[in-house]
């Protein structure tokens, strides 16, 4: 009976182990080198979204990480600390798509202080006047795939599915797969664009509100203006682009967890919603910052035109790595423009 007590007992410590490791609360040794670091704080949130965008910018001399805790591990990410430009700073890489970037972006303004954040990366072009390694800064950001998918034979006066009670809306406007068929009727119909629900830290929790473009920061913005001289890399070995890359401040960047390489989609993305940039994350980063009332701005370097090149190749395959290295180097010299420390700009 004694042996079978002390089983037992094994047993139920065994499980409650198990529910502890697996309730995702944060480890009492790493909580503690979160408030050790924060203490040092606020810092600068960097957002990458991969390693092929993350390590330049952590091979980049500008980068000194700390070296008594370089860096932290918690929920699959690593959040590394440091300085740019005599700037604390806390960068974290998310992974691809919207769900990781917002998982990673909401992580890393919930545990850590931070007087801002930025986003930077690669990204498709839908702007024919622009070239590949251009540096976009966006004023709006909106995630362009969220949908209401309408039912084969309504039209677009048909109140759509769930729209009376307000989950759903016709105000931002549609795509008509019909527009697109080379012959026989399209039984796809129609797709409208959804704004996002969003419950804001200034809101009443559980009451939504809604959004589509969600603006950057302004007093980043303007401070972007003055990185529009920036010289940037213009050739891959021996292979050049044809005139030195820019950094421009566009209208709108769109998102979705969807990889663009049709040109149809990418010119009705240019004329719907007059977009530059076109990538699977900055709207996620945006509005997890809107919400937060973090402000933010997304540096996005354009690496291919959307459904361009060659069909064996896409663009991005040549010159993504110098589209990455540019959107570093603006970056970089982005977090020198900026206050140090503990001081913030004024937004107007």
């Amino acid at each position: 009976m004694g042996y079978f007590l002390i089983s037992l007992l094994v047993i139920v410590l065994s499980i409650g182990n198990v529910i502890k490791e697996a309730n995702g609360e944060i480890p009492r040794s790493v909580l503690s080198k979160i408030e050790w670091m924060n203490m040092k704080g606020p810092y600068l949130g960097i957002v990458a979204p991969n390693n092929f965008e993350l390590n330049p910018l952590l091979a980049s001399q500008a980068y000194v990480p700390y070296p008594s805790l370089p860096f932290i591990d918690f929920a699959g990410r690593r959040f590394r600390f440091g300085k740019i430009s005599n700037q604390r700073v806390v960068i974290v890489m998310t992974g691809l798509g919207m769900v990781n970037a917002g998982v990673a972006t909401q992580l890393l303004v919930s545990l850590f202080r931070l007087k801002g954040v930025l986003h930077y990366g690669i990204a498709g072009n839908a702007d024919v006047n622009l070239e590949i390694g251009d540096v976009t800064i966006p004023k709006y950001w909106a995630h362009s795939g969220l949908w209401n998918w309408q039912r084969y034979g309504a039209g677009i006066d048909d109140e759509l599915a769930l729209e009376a009670p307000g989950d759903y809306t016709r105000d931002i406007g549609y795509l008509q797969f019909s527009k697109y068929s080379n012959g026989s009727d399209n039984l796809l119909n129609r797709i409208w664009y959804q704004p996002e629900e969003i419950f804001p830290v200034t809101g009443t929790p559980e009451v939504r509100e809604h959004i589509f473009w969600v603006p950057v920061d302004k007093s980043y913005l303007n401070l972007a203006r003055q990185l529009e001289d920036t010289k940037l890399e213009q050739c891959v070995n021996t292979t050049c682009l044809p005139r030195p890359p820019k950094v421009t401040i566009v209208d709108n960047g769109v998102s979705a967890s969807v990889f663009v390489d049709n040109a149809a989609y990418r010119t009705f993305l240019r004329s719907k919603f007059n977009a530059t940039a076109v990538e699977m994350e900055s709207a996620a980063v945006a509005l997890i910052c809107h919400q937060q009332s973090i402000p933010f701005v997304v540096i996005r370097a354009l690496s291919d035109l959307a459904g361009g090149g060659s069909d064996m190749s896409n663009e991005a395959d040549i010159f993504g790595t110098l589209a990455a290295q540019n959107s570093v180097d603006v970056l970089v010299k982005f977090v020198g423009l900026l206050p140090l420390y503990g001081s913030k700009l004024q937004s107007e």
